[in-house]
């Protein structure tokens, strides 16, 4: 990857974003997803969660508190239509979070991590 950015930075940013997916959330071990959990603004994840399929949005609520699950599962019922790009932003929003929590070694992308003894 980083032979391809040196050569065409556009060509490997579009790359990664492509390796990388928002549904690819979904195999992110539950501390791993609790750590970026408390990065996302509440409204960005609303809107993200909008184009998200239902296993990400389960481990998502899963990894909430029963009272933070139940307020963003009324904010999804709440808000209505959103456009297609204002969907894609906030998940691109929530992928880059990711990836710097991923960088610094906050977080495991892997999905599932290294085991502990």
């Amino acid at each position: 990857m980083e032979s391809i950015n040196k050569s065409d930075e556009n060509l490997g940013q579009k790359l990664q974003e492509l390796m990388f997916v928002f549904d690819d959330l979904s195999r992110l071990d539950d501390r791993s997803m609790q750590t970026l959990l408390r990065e996302v603004s509440s409204d960005n994840l609303v809107i993200a969660l909008k184009g998200a399929d239902t296993v990400l949005r389960d481990k998502i609520f899963a990894n909430m508190s029963k009272r933070a699950a139940e307020m963003l599962r009324d904010d999804l019922e709440v808000k209505g239509p959103v456009k297609l790009s204002e969907v894609d932003g906030a998940q691109k929003e929530i992928l880059l979070i990711a990836r710097r929590l991923g960088d610094s070694g906050q977080i495991s992308l892997g999905g599932g991590g290294e085991e502990y003894v």
